[in-house]
């Protein structure tokens, strides 16, 4: 099946198993999608990543991380920037998600990193997605 938005489906995908409170969840596997998982990771949204390399895409598993009374800890994944409507900005006009306590993950002429990473390496891109 053709997906036309892969990253939407993977915030999606992210959203719903944090929702319905699964340890996990199956993702098919992208460059840019590993690269969005290991941000979440990094950022202790997500507890952590495998890839398996078991189908021609692979799959990658991120177990989903939840709070002692049972909440999920990523409160939010909104997709920002879409096939139909690409959103860009600069270093100087970067987003700030729930006035810095959340994240903008960007896509930039370095690869893919955080508003706080762009913001400090001085580059722009697209706003992909905040994550709060």
């Amino acid at each position: 099946m053709q997906i036309t938005d892969p990253i939407a489906d993977l915030l999606t995908r992210i959203r719903n198993a944090s929702t319905a409170k699964h340890p996990s969840v199956e993702i098919p596997a992208s460059n840019m999608k590993k690269a969005i998982c290991q941000i979440l990771v990094d950022e202790g949204y997500v507890k952590s990543m495998q890839v398996k390399n078991d189908t021609v895409q692979g799959t990658i598993v991120l177990n989903l991380k939840y709070q002692a009374n049972g909440e999920p800890v990523l409160a939010g994944l909104k997709r920002v920037s879409r096939p139909g409507l690409r959103i860009y900005t600069n270093c100087e006009n970067m987003p700030r998600v729930m006035k810095g306590l959340g994240i903008a993950i960007i896509s930039t002429s370095k690869g893919i990193m955080t508003d706080k990473a762009a913001r400090a390496a001085h580059v722009g891109g697209e706003v992909l997605a905040y994550v709060w």
